[in-house]
């Protein structure tokens, strides 16, 4: 089947006019890292960065490279912590909102 919108300018559009998205975008990719998944989480980072903060104003923002970022976020990144940390707390910032982690009965 043949894609007839990008798939980024889609998740751009949608994120600037459902904040409710950016923000489950961000669940999700938490969500994803915290339960042993970082390939998912980086790249719905790496899609909420394009959708929202920007890979130039996060590297003002983190102190990074804009092209270290790029490879931290890609498939086979590798970030460290540190810079994971950094990234979730520039978009967390961007959002406005808290993460919060919760503990629940496996199913």
């Amino acid at each position: 089947m043949v894609l007839t919108r990008d798939f980024k300018e889609t998740v751009k559009e949608r994120t600037a006019r459902d904040p409710a998205f950016a923000k489950a975008m961000l669940d999700e990719a938490a969500t994803a890292f915290l339960n042993g998944e970082p390939h998912v989480a980086r790249l719905i980072l790496r899609d909420l960065v394009n959708a929202s903060v920007g890979f130039e104003a996060l590297a003002a923002e983190t102190n990074r490279p804009s092209k270290s970022l790029h490879r931290m976020l890609s498939e086979k990144g590798n970030p460290s912590m540190d810079n994971l940390a950094a990234i979730f707390g520039a978009v967390r910032k961007r959002l406005g909102v808290v993460i919060e982690a919760h503990v629940v009965e496996a199913v």
